[in-house]
């Protein structure tokens, strides 16, 4: 990296890699640090992407997820051997509703995206043991090493206790007893390669139940819930895999285990430290609320910060990202405060402007024309960001921030 980081990102998993491909979007210089001593392989962990995630990967040049991952059609649901309910998504516009593709191949493909980032740096084995900051930036310390930022965003994941306790970030909630069991198998199952299955107390896994779902290249995802205290032998792993798929010839490919949580951090901003994704929420993998809606908080993150850099905020971060964390109904963390928040960071014209005058004809009034606006936001305000560049801080002349390359139609 030839200039000093204008934001550190700490965490390089999936919403740490977004949060830096955004900024850099926004022509803002991004230092990623993960205490890991490199990207780890296998395992499926979060599967499931929806169309708002896959548009903003697309716009940060990582189109590639979309394209890879399977759009499943169908949704069956069934209690014990009969089916209840099935639904069928209807395609619309050049984005599916959702793909199914493995954390690992996602991470993958936002790797390949950084490396083509000149704004981006990565620097693995950097363990963060504290932050402190003051009127002009945030020290981040590893260990012995010193590094210094304007900006930090968090995307350290769940296990980022050290830094929310250096924060004085609580996150309060509570962990669940049943665990899950997940495996990743590849089969040939004629018939179920574009449909989700849900069951509930079926006979092979009486009082609990068994999710399923379709991956590329004739992968499956299975999960079961299992008991607090059951730790699946191998046998126990292929006596249920056989329960699910009959004598059909299989290959376990990974499994794993966990818990589910339900926890809150207590605040999403720290003076000039930001958090995101797992370290500040975490929710039931139901729905697939994981990852969708750790990605939006980057996304949330990164504009405001770049609007702040570049000079285009009024009253810096204090106007344009909330202390607190309240939710929104989509389940970003503030998302109810987002469209309050917008008029500031436009600093009363520009892209908001643009995106206002664009929302009435869309939108029209009120909570949903807000939101629509705000959707508005994050497809024009580089265009007009970057011709307000010359008027707004002329400094930031040159940059260059890149237009939106992909558009999914509201």
């Amino acid at each position: 990296m030839s200039a000093e980081p204008q934001v550190i990102v700490i965490g390089a998993g999936p919403v740490g890699q977004s949060a830096a491909l955004l900024l850099a979007r926004w022509g803002v210089q991004v230092l990623v640090l993960d205490q890991r001593p490199g990207r780890g392989s296998g395992g499926s962990k979060s599967i499931c992407q929806q169309r708002d995630v896959l548009d903003i990967w697309a716009a940060a040049g990582a189109g590639q997820v979309a394209e890879e991952g399977l759009a499943w059609t169908t949704a069956r649901t069934y209690y014990r051997d009969r089916e209840l309910l099935s639904w069928t998504f209807e395609r619309e516009g050049p984005l599916p509703p959702c793909v199914n593709i493995s954390q690992t191949r996602t991470e993958q493909i936002l790797d390949a995206a950084i490396a083509a980032q000149p704004l981006v740096e990565v620097r693995w084995e950097h363990e963060v043991t504290d932050l402190t900051q003051d009127d002009s930036g945030v020290t981040v310390h590893c260990g012995q090493r010193r590094l210094r930022a304007p900006y930090v965003l968090v995307c350290a994941g769940a296990r980022a206790q050290a830094i929310r306790a250096a924060l004085g970030v609580t996150f309060t909630g509570e962990t669940y007893d049943d665990q899950f069991l997940i495996c990743d198998i590849k089969a040939d199952l004629p018939g179920w390669e574009n449909e989700r299955r849900f069951y509930f107390d079926p006979v092979w896994n009486p009082g609990r139940q068994v999710l399923i779902h379709p991956c590329p290249g004739g992968t499956y995802r299975i999960d079961w819930q299992i008991a607090p205290d059951f730790i699946p032998s191998d046998a126990d792993i292929a006596r249920k895999i056989r329960q699910v798929i009959g004598d059909r010839p299989y290959e376990l490919l990974w499994h794993s285990t966990y818990r589910f949580h339900a926890r809150l951090a207590s605040r999403m901003r720290v003076g000039r430290v930001l958090l995101a994704g797992d370290c500040a929420h975490l929710v039931a993998p139901f729905g697939a609320r994981g990852l969708n809606s750790g990605v939006p908080d980057a996304e949330n993150a990164a504009w405001k910060l770049a609007f702040v850099l570049n000079g285009w905020a009024g009253g810096g971060a204090a106007g344009v990202v909330p202390r607190g964390a309240a939710r929104g109904g989509g389940g970003e963390p503030g998302g109810d405060r987002r469209h309050h928040a917008l008029p500031r960071a436009a600093h009363g014209g520009g892209a908001h402007a643009a995106a206002g005058r664009a929302g009435g004809r869309a939108g029209g009034r009120g909570r949903l024309g807000a939101f629509r606006r705000a959707l508005l936001v994050r497809r024009l305000a580089p265009d007009h960001a970057r011709a307000l560049a010359p008027l707004r801080r002329p400094s930031t002349e040159g940059r260059g921030v890149p237009a939106v390359t992909r558009r999914d139609p509201a």
